[in-house]
């Protein structure tokens, strides 16, 4: 189960292109090795289900590779 903490950071992300912290930053960046690193033990358990919530409820077009996620930043208003 995803924490809320983690649910409410990757909703402000999505609707309003707020910034998160170093562990969801590097998930939605793509990037194994970080995400791993910066995880509490809650998120590290809940890796899995963080991810499949990304692929199946996220827009593609935020999330996938740094270049991704600093575009749908920028679009911030």
């Amino acid at each position: 189960m995803i924490k809320q903490t983690t649910l409410d950071a990757l909703n402000r992300y999505v609707v309003g292109h707020v910034p998160t912290g170093d562990f969801l930053l590097a998930v939605l960046s793509n990037n194994l090795v970080e995400s791993f690193a910066h995880a509490d033990d809650e998120n590290l358990a809940a890796m899995h289900e963080i991810t499949k919530y990304i692929y199946n409820m996220m827009p593609s077009k935020c999330w996938g590779s740094p270049e991704k996620v600093e575009a749908w930043l920028g679009e911030r208003d």
